[in-house]
């Protein structure tokens, strides 16, 4: 990938703040995004197909797609930011930009931070937004689509900060994409069930105060180890590549 299509990173100055530095890595990630629109795209089209195709190959009665929807939904999602998860360092380990990451003084834990926001943004933010109009393709109500819009708002930056971590961890190795999915999706499993969870005790009626607390605290304890774990990880695998 040439220079043009790909900005090169300028961090290297000790004046530079943490802060700053992570608006550049972000800002960055969006610039490359938007000019490699396949991988922008594939996920929001992954998850669409999932979502339409799922009542064809099970059953499109109504009462089993809205009790089921939720699910359909979630797992959609989860499978979605699986398929990006690939691409959120390996372009940059392809054309050495990592290895400048790592090399900055500013706090390398801070700057995978500032890339998994804004992968988060360019993959979970979207299925959000799609989440309405494939809610009423699987006839949830309107309570249930608000709910669960909520949920994955709340879920998906889970799944993007854990998918770091797996990311790091199989940076450059053969057959990674596999690899990857058999060390995220159990970590994803009960994300997975407190989503779907949340979504099922309000269509119910009963309160989601508790489901929606257990996911909060999710995204905390993803928001303060993750960066962490994710940083070790890729350090690791730079090393070893």
């Amino acid at each position: 990938m040439n220079a043009e299509a790909r900005p090169a990173v300028r961090l290297a100055s000790s004046s530079v703040g943490a802060l700053a530095a992570m608006k550049g890595v972000f800002a960055r990630d969006m610039k490359v995004a938007f000019r490699q629109r396949q991988d922008l795209l594939n996920p929001l089209l992954f998850f669409i197909m999932v979502v339409t195709l799922f009542p064809l190959g099970v059953s499109p009665e109504v009462s089993f797609l809205s009790e089921a929807g939720a699910g359909i939904l979630w797992v959609a999602a989860l499978l979605s930011v699986l398929l990006s998860l690939d691409h959120l360092f390996r372009h940059d380990f392809d054309d050495g930009t990592l290895e400048q990451l790592v090399l900055q003084p500013q706090p390398l834990f801070l700057l995978i931070l500032a890339k998994t926001v804004a992968h988060w943004m360019l993959t979970g933010l979207p299925l959000v937004v799609l989440t309405p109009v494939l809610g009423v393709m699987v006839h949830l109500d309107g309570n249930s689509i608000a709910i669960l819009c909520l949920t994955l708002l709340i879920g998906t930056p889970v799944l993007s900060l854990i998918g770091a971590i797996g990311a790091a961890l199989t940076l450059g190795l053969r057959s990674a994409g596999v690899l990857l999915s058999l060390l995220i999706i159990p970590l994803y499993i009960p994300v997975l069930i407190f989503g779907t969870g949340t979504v099922a005790a309000a269509a119910e009626g009963a309160p989601v105060g508790a489901y929606l607390a257990l996911m909060g605290a999710f995204l905390m304890l993803a928001l303060t180890l993750a960066p962490f774990a994710a940083a070790a990880a890729l350090r690791i695998s730079l090393s070893n590549g």
